[in-house]
C-alpha cells in the first residue's frame, strides 16, 4: 500500500469515474446528468474532481460539445475496465429476482427476430417479472455490436457469423426458408417446381438496398439466375407488398408461419436447397456473469418461457 496515493484516490469515487466514461460517450454534460439521474451541477463538481486528480483538463468544451483531451484519451480504457470490473464484481453476488425487478431490457433486433422472439419474452416478462419493461431497437449487425460494446442494449437478436472475442454468442434455433405468394397467386393454384420460381418476380428484404442475396449464391452455383424486382429492408413491409402484388418472395420459414395467415399468404417449399442459418442472442462478454442477463437467456432457450 506504501506505493498507493490514497489521498488522490480518495478523489475518484465510483461516481466521478462513471462521469468520466459517460462523458467520454456523449460529449455533452447535461446528457450525462440525464442519462445518470444527476443535476448539471454534480457533473461539473465531478469534472473538477477528475481535473484535479489527473491535472489535466481532460475534456475541453467546443461548439460540438466536451472534447477529450490527449491524456483523456490515454486515460479512458483504463478507467472503463476498472468500472466494468467493479460492475461484474456487483452484478456476481447480486442475486437477480424477476418478480421485484424495475429493470429496462434493452434489445436490439431486426423485424424479424422481433417477430419470432420478443412475443414469447414478452409473455413471460409480463408473468414473471410485471415491473420490468422492454425497449427494442431496430439495428442491424454491426449497429447492434457497437450499442453492446457502448452499453445502449443488454442484447442483441440475429445471425451473425464472425463474432469478434469480445462478444458471446448463445444459439437459440435454426431458421430455414419458405417461399409466400399471395392467395390467388397462379402458384398457388398450380404449385412451384424451378422453372416457374426462376419465372417469377421476386422481392428480397436487404437492409442495405442489394438486389441480391442467398438465394441468388446458391442458385449460381448451379448456372440459374431471378430477377429480382424489388428490395425491401425489413421483413413485414415484404410480407404486405407481397400479399397484395405478383411478386414472390423466400423468407425465413418461422416467420411465414407465424405472419402468412395474417397477412393473407400461402407458403410453398423452396425448389432449392437453401443454407440455413442460426439465429442466436449475442451479449458482451462483460455480461457474461450478469444475473439479469442470465435470467433472460434461460427465458428465450426455454420452449413457451
Amino acid at each position: 500500500m506504501s506505493n498507493i496515493n490514497e489521498i488522490e484516490l480518495r478523489r475518484l469515487d465510483l461516481t466521478v469515474l462513471l462521469v468520466f466514461v459517460n462523458l467520454m460517450r456523449f460529449r455533452k454534460a447535461s446528457d450525462v446528468a440525464a442519462h445518470m439521474g444527476l443535476t448539471q451541477s454534480s457533473i461539473s463538481h465531478s469534472i473538477k474532481r477528475l481535473r484535479g486528480a489527473f491535472g489535466d483538463p481532460l475534456f475541453l468544451r467546443t461548439p460540438k460539445g466536451m472534447q477529450p483531451t490527449s491524456v483523456a484519451l490515454g486515460l479512458e480504457p483504463k478507467i472503463r475496465a476498472i468500472v466494468e470490473a467493479l460492475s461484474e464484481a456487483v452484478s456476481a453476488t447480486a442475486a437477480f429476482d424477476p418478480a421485484s425487478s424495475t429493470e429496462v431490457i434493452r434489445i436490439g433486433a431486426y423485424d424479424n427476430e422481433m417477430t419470432s422472439l420478443v412475443p414469447d419474452l414478452l409473455r413471460v416478462v409480463r408473468t414473471q417479472a410485471p415491473g420490468m419493461r422492454v425497449s427494442i431497437l431496430a439495428l442491424g449487425r454491426r449497429q447492434a455490436l457497437e450499442a453492446l460494446e457502448n452499453q445502449d442494449i443488454d442484447i442483441a437478436f440475429g445471425y451473425i457469423w464472425d463474432l469478434p472475442k469480445s462478444f458471446r454468442k448463445i444459439d437459440l434455433h435454426q431458421e430455414s426458408y419458405s417461399v409466400v405468394v399471395r392467395r390467388g397467386h397462379p402458384l398457388d393454384a398450380t404449385g412451384m417446381d424451378l422453372d416457374t420460381y426462376l419465372g417469377a418476380e421476386h422481392l428480397i428484404v436487404s437492409p442495405g438496398a442489394e438486389l441480391k442475396g442467398i438465394v441468388d449464391t446458391e442458385l449460381a452455383k448451379h448456372g440459374k439466375t431471378r430477377r429480382v424486382a424489388v428490395s425491401v429492408p425489413q421483413f413485414l413491409p415484404a410480407l404486405s407488398i407481397v400479399a397484395t402484388t405478383d411478386l414472390i418472395a423466400t423468407l425465413p420459414k418461422r416467420l411465414v408461419e407465424s405472419q402468412s395467415k395474417r397477412y393473407g399468404l400461402c407458403a410453398l417449399p423452396p425448389p432449392i436447397a437453401i443454407r440455413p442459418f442460426t439465429v442466436s442472442a449475442i451479449l458482451h462478454e462483460r455480461n457474461a456473469n450478469n444475473p439479469m442477463h442470465n435470467w433472460l437467456i434461460s427465458v428465450l432457450r426455454t420452449p413457451g418461457g
